[in-house]
């Protein structure tokens, strides 16, 4: 799976993360690079909401 925007590698935590910000059904994917142009964010900022999705318990981060 690659970013939809730049092509480079996207990880189940990238792709979980697209799902949760942009669409749940989302096909296509983004970088945390991309994401964080996108919304404004920090790749640390984007990391942290991860944590916090993982931690309330989301299933697009087991």
């Amino acid at each position: 799976m690659t970013c939809a925007k730049c092509g480079r590698p996207v990880s189940s935590d990238e792709a979980g993360l697209t799902r949760k910000l942009i669409n749940r059904g989302a096909t296509e994917f983004y970088c945390f690079d991309c994401l964080g142009e996108m919304f404004h964010a920090s790749r640390e900022k984007l990391e942290d909401m991860i944590l916090a999705f993982r931690e309330a318990g989301c299933t697009l981060f087991l």
